[in-house]
């Protein structure tokens, strides 16, 4: 049994009777990890709680700790990679050990492709100043005095990245930095004209027309881990060119090279034609089939008679992903081509073993005919 006493300045203070080893620390609950002034008179070895927190500590240790191991004033998070969706809030964790007397927090959102690092807020713990469209969407959590944690509403594709929390006090600085990833989709893009007809700055815009953006590296390898396999080389986010191969064969770099996301390296952007690796996450709407034999003059009408809009390429894919969207009818999408998602492949739809979105490229829209996929905002 522990033996309570109470302090008024630091509340519950509970005697622990055996604490004979190196001091500790740690935090309960999924709360954040305090400072805590050693109390007057108290022995080696106390468990303070204080906002569903604790900690056991040596006071002497936890000061060297502080200032030798750690940052003087921030905390490290304990993971440092937080994960959302498109549409959620999502909070990017900052605590502070000690609340200095003159202060100022800065939370940036660093690119490393592009050598920059972009203003979000700068916050005194008073008073505090948004910047650009992030900032718009961004405030701090403040649970507590040592809060100094971003939240933010509205994810959208473009804020995954790298952010950093940096506390500035006279002539000194730290800071911490924390990774958001989105939870997606990668998919191969190329237009009605065939492989290999956008340069860099093509490939970006292409995606972002269709309700996506260019995937990084890292989530292009892990679309390959999940299965991900495309003969024709796209680009990426990072300005460089890559081809995610499950089944070494002949026309893929012949049988010998291994499986993997084989690259062409860093490429010029204006110069160099691919196509592209786009990335999407989920969606605030529904993806609908109308079916019918409409030409895509004929299907665009149909899905305004709907009171929506023809789906476009990465609002298909974020529905079979997910929403688990299964149809084995072909439908048309808003760049012209026409595809259906299988999330339960089936022999007379697609003859693939492998779940995914099937295409029939890009058909006559003024010949042929299908059903048509269309999109809705909720």
């Amino acid at each position: 049994m522990l033996d309570q006493t109470s302090n008024p300045a630091a509340g519950t203070v509970q005697q622990w009777p055996d604490s004979p080893g190196p001091a500790q620390w740690g935090l309960r609950g999924g709360g954040g990890l305090l400072p805590f002034a050693p109390l007057q008179g108290q022995r080696e070895g106390a468990v303070i709680f204080r906002h569903e927190i604790f900690a056991k500590f040596n006071a002497g240790d936890l000061q060297h700790r502080m200032r030798q191991d750690l940052n003087r004033y921030l905390l490290e998070p304990a993971n440092k990679v937080v994960q959302t969706q498109r549409g959620a809030s999502v909070t990017l964790p900052c605590i502070l050990w000690v609340v200095p007397q003159n202060y100022k927090i800065r939370w940036s959102k660093v690119d490393p492709a592009e050598y920059l690092e972009v203003a979000i807020l700068i916050t005194n713990g008073v008073h505090h100043k948004t910047y650009g469209p992030l900032g718009s969407r961004a405030h701090l959590k403040r649970s507590h005095r040592y809060d100094a944690s971003l939240t933010i509403s509205n994810v959208t594709l473009d804020d995954e990245g790298r952010y950093r929390c940096q506390l500035v006090n006279g002539l000194e600085d730290e800071s911490i930095s924390l990774v958001l990833q989105l939870e997606g989709v990668v998919f191969p893009y190329q237009t009605s004209r065939g492989r290999y007809q956008f340069n860099y700055f093509e490939a970006k815009t292409a995606c972002q027309e269709q309700d996506a953006r260019l995937a990084t590296y890292e989530q292009l390898y892990k679309a390959w881990a999940e299965g991900l396999d495309w003969c024709n080389a796209g680009w990426v986010a990072e300005g460089s060119v890559h081809y995610p191969i499950r089944n070494s064969r002949k026309p893929c770099g012949g049988h010998l090279l291994l499986p993997g996301v084989r690259t062409y390296g860093t490429r010029d952007k204006l110069k160099d034609r691919f196509d592209a690796f786009c990335f999407t996450s989920a969606v605030q709407g529904r993806v609908d089939f109308i079916r019918g034999h409409f030409n895509f003059k004929q299907a665009t009408q149909a899905c305004r008679n709907d009171g929506a809009a023809v789906a476009k390429v990465g609002q298909l894919y974020a529905a079979w992903r997910f929403s688990q969207l299964d149809r084995c009818n072909g439908g048309w999408l808003d760049d012209g081509s026409v595809r259906f998602p299988i999330t339960a492949p089936r022999p007379h739809c697609g003859g693939l073993p492998e779940p995914g979105v099937r295409s029939f490229g890009f058909p006559s829209k003024f010949r042929k005919k299908y059903g048509v996929y269309c999109f809705s905002v909720k």
